[in-house]
């Protein structure tokens, strides 16, 4: 008997309409179960979805649905991150207003994503650009500010003379913006911050304790935090050079013990010493105006050619009153690090070796690596950076480079210098205080107030929300906010009188630092409900790009202990566990200079040979490489056309077994259409199988070997796509599914309804198991399935399936078997059976009566279940 295929078309809309009018997956928070928070990162409204996203969601909802199947109050929640320059861009480009594009695109990819059948509370939806939304993250501001954790100052920042905002240093690529493109520069502006330095220590010790995070990400926010323990060492400006009224220059170093491989001191373009020693330079004043062209991220200093400029001045050497060493301005010298002054060691540092190469400064070797002869060690282009003996150092040749350390310090803490000790240790981090002010008008305004007669005023808590104005002027460049005729004006209340309002908006990545915990009750008045927040947090699975690996999840961990002074939270972190899937790579096409999408290519597979043929012109184009999907290259897949072709549950299926979930998945044709093909071939093992059982006992009681094959293959699925999915291993899981369907298709194939009863029940109790093993995976066919099998309510309500430990024990075991410790051969025997009975098996091996020839073996070891050791 043959079945009509099964149709997502028409299955897939009906199973999300019966998920919703059960309210299915609306979670309470006093509903009965473990609570289990599963959460994605959540996406940008830029229009639509991508395959990027279809993997990202798919692989939370098979574990929301999975944690719902094994009793679980799951809460798998949906929002967006709405604020941010490229609805302003499309506002200027298109005539739209930012929030009528924001909005429309919202409800675009909502769509998209409900057709792709997750099991969201959609009811908790938001949007950070929601005024409800924002005007609970200015009650944060102004909590943050009453606890001294937000301030604000002059400071430099890269500036998109563009989009005429300041950027983040990793929104600077390569010195240029990262949306615009055009080179940033250096400014001073008055600046808001979050005091997140404070934390700094905290941060970085508690990322010991965060087991279910991977290690990469772990080792990429320590980088980032960088902590580095070192000395501060006052050098003295030599006489004859210094500037009147700067006596000395104070130096961060954490190699006090290469001192005396000293050749030059830098110093910062905005160092006291660089503004006096240009006062009567033009040379060095244009250098230091070039420099602050330059971004201030480390990567932009990492990649920026190291350039310097003389000063004119010199320094004497701490030890040697004799030595002088020039002060250069460097370009890789940053202001608000350390003291903005360092100083080079080219032999064992490769910056400031390139740097005196360049500027031909004197290379001193003083560490001696193990082996090396002290007279003639040197370095030629690489600089020696490991470990091995302080030389050329006087009084501190012999020593390691830590007792070197330890010796510096004690003499120069001992000395003073202009009456201060010439040198004392200290703790510096690399981590800055986080500035948020971005100069546009699609962000959350911050609440404070410029009052000439207060100050910088905040808003009364009574007065929020601040909201943004809808009529807007983006004719011009820059922050609109600037030029609105009145939304400026306002009162002051702390005095009454007239006041202007701060037309700066938070940084976006403000917005996505504490989403997680307005989720947990997004109706509350206040930020946070504390009681719902404290049940629910930490967020027990975030899935997420390792794009974000450093600012998002660092933010997101300065903003639970803010919070948590202020009493919104009563906890430490935000994300007890942490998965950073792949990315979606795709092929990409080229005909001549032109990109060519996917659908307009045609492949042809020859033997070891594949061409390309664009389909509207017919001509043989390029096949490129393998990259990620993007709009530029046109290498993208629209999930719309997959689900439309294929169905939701394909496109799911295929994102979860292609790969192992934190590489790249390579999206192909025949992939997808392998998939479907499962897809279909499972709905016909269902339906073909389900009216030959139809009525057999749900609980098979057999000892029968034909039924025993069935169940020991159904509860082992079981056992081992559970432990799959905990370990985010879905791939794994999807091959156990593949298996079991084998297995099954062969075992059921004769089951008839005159099978026996006891066949039947297996038979059925295995299917039953199949689709529910199925369902957090591909919910809408299992859904069909379920009903086609004649269950009762819906499949994604359904539990897991209980594992009868008997089935997952082997009936027989296979063990190596060795003649004088070297392996002869395996020996397969009952699970149940004992020394005795292994040590008989073994010996009537052929293998063993030939090496005995006759003999009786001196001793037979037999460790059972592992190995039996025959010693002639």
């Amino acid at each position: 008997m043959t079945t009509e295929r099964y149709n997502p078309r028409a299955s897939e809309p009906r199973w999300q309409t019966a998920w919703n009018e059960a309210k299915l997956f609306e979670t309470q928070t006093d509903a009965p179960g473990e609570k289990y928070y599963v959460l994605e990162m959540f996406p940008y409204p830029s229009g639509r979805i991508h395959m990027g996203h279809v993997r990202n969601y798919a692989m939370g909802d098979v574990v929301a649905r999975y944690r719902r199947a094994k009793g679980f109050n799951v809460l798998h929640p949906m929002g967006w991150d709405a604020f941010g320059m490229p609805a302003e861009n499309a506002a200027m480009q298109n005539k739209v207003h930012p929030r009528e594009w924001t909005y429309q695109n919202i409800a675009t990819m909502r769509g998209q994503l409900k057709s792709m059948g997750l099991s969201l509370d959609w009811s908790r939806e938001f949007a950070t650009c929601d005024v409800e939304y924002y005007h609970r993250q200015q009650m944060l501001f102004l909590d943050f500010l009453a606890k001294g954790l937000a301030y604000r100052k002059k400071s430099k920042v890269n500036w998109d003379p563009v989009d005429m905002t300041v950027l983040a240093n990793e929104q600077v690529i390569d010195g240029k913006g990262w949306r615009s493109g055009a080179d940033v520069e250096q400014r001073e502006l008055t600046q808001w911050f979050f005091r997140i330095t404070d934390f700094a220590d905290d941060l970085l010790s508690a990322l010991d304790h965060l087991p279910g995070w991977p290690e990469k990400v772990r080792l990429m926010q320590k980088n980032w935090i960088g902590k580095s323990e070192g000395l501060l060492v006052r050098w003295a400006l030599d006489a004859a050079t210094k500037p009147e009224g700067i006596d000395d220059v104070t130096v961060f170093t954490t190699r006090p013990d290469t001192l005396f491989g000293a050749s030059f001191v830098a110093v910062a373009a905005d160092h006291p010493l660089a503004a006096r020693a240009a006062e009567t330079n033009p040379e060095l004043q244009t250098f230091i105006a070039e420099c602050r062209r330059q971004g201030t991220s480390a990567a932009a200093l990492e990649t920026a050619e190291k350039k310097g400029m003389p000063t004119g001045i010199s320094v004497t050497h701490p030890f040697d009153p004799e030595w002088k060493l020039p002060v250069y301005v460097a370009n890789f010298v940053l202001m608000d690090y350390g003291t903005g002054a360092v100083f080079g060691c080219p032999a064992h540092d490769q910056r400031d070796l390139d740097f005196a190469r360049k500027y031909d400064l004197p290379v001193r070797a003083v560490v001696l690596p193990q082996g090396a002869d002290a007279e003639t060690f040197d370095v030629g282009t690489e600089a020696y950076v490991g470990d091995g003996t302080i030389c050329r150092s006087d009084f501190l040749d012999g020593l390691s480079p830590d007792a070197a350390f330890d010796a510096v310090a004690e003499r120069l803490e001992a000395t003073t210098l202009n009456g201060r000790p010439q040198a004392e240790r200290q703790v510096n981090f690399r981590l800055r205080d986080w500035g948020i002010s971005r100069q546009r008008y699609w962000g959350c305004p911050i609440p404070v107030l410029h009052c000439e007669a207060c100050g910088v005023v905040p808003e009364a808590r009574e007065n929020l929300p601040v909201k943004l104005p809808d009529d807007i002027d983006f004719e011009k460049p820059g922050n609109p906010l600037d030029r609105h005729p009145t939304w400026r004006d306002a009162t002051c209340p702390q005095c009454g009188g007239t006041a202007k309002r701060e037309t700066d908006t938070m940084d976006t990545f403000v917005d996505s630092s504490w989403y997680f915990a307005r989720f947990t009750a997004p109706q509350a008045h206040e930020p946070t409900d504390p009681q719902a927040a404290n049940a629910w947090l930490p967020v027990d699975q975030y899935i997420g790009g390792i794009e974000h690996a450093i600012l998002h999840l660092l933010y997101s961990r300065f903003f639970v202990r803010a919070m948590r002074e202020c009493g919104h939270v009563a906890l430490d972190e935000p994300f007890k566990g942490l998965f950073t899937q792949g990315m979606v790579v795709h092929e990409t096409y080229r005909d001549g200079r032109e990109w060519v999408a996917p659908v307009d290519v045609a492949i042809t597979e020859g033997e070891g040979t594949r061409t390309a043929t664009r389909l509207s012109t017919g001509s043989a184009i390029e096949i490129g490489g393998i990259e990620k999907m993007s709009k530029s290259k046109k290498n993208v897949v629209d999930p719309d056309d997959i689900i439309a072709s294929y169905g939701a549950d394909t496109a799911r299926w295929f994102m979860l077994s292609d790969s192992p979930p934190d590489r790249d998945v390579i999206w192909t044709e025949a992939g997808v259409e392998g998939a479907h093909r499962f897809v279909q071939r499972l709905w016909r093992l269902v339906s073909e199988t389900a009216p030959r059982i139809a009525g057999a006992d749900a609980s098979p009681q057999s000892e029968d070997e034909a039924v025993l094959t069935i169940r020991r293959a159904a509860h082992r699925a079981a056992a081992g796509v559970a432990d799959d999915i905990e370990r985010l291993g879905f791939n794994k899981a999807v091959a156990r599914i593949y298996e079991l369907v084998n297995t099954l298709a062969a075992s059921v194939s004769g089951v008839s309804a005159d099978s026996d009863p006891a066949l039947k029940a297996a038979a059925r109790e295995a299917l039953t198991i199949l689709v529910r093993l199925i369902a957090p995976m591909m919910p809408h066919l299992a859904e069909e399935c379920w009903t086609t099998l004649g269950m009762d309510g819906l499949a994604a309500a359904a539990p897991w399936p209980d594992v009868d430990p008997a089935l997952l024990k082997d009936d027989s075991i296979t063990m190596p078997v060795q003649i004088n410790g070297k392996k002869r051969g395996d020996l397969t025997v009952p699970a149940s059976a004992g020394k005795p009975d292994i040590e008989q098996a073994a010996l009537a091996l052929d293998v063993v009566q030939a090496a005995l020839a006759g003999n009786s073996p001196k001793r037979v070891v037999v460790v059972p279940g592992r190995i039996v050791n025959v010693v002639l």
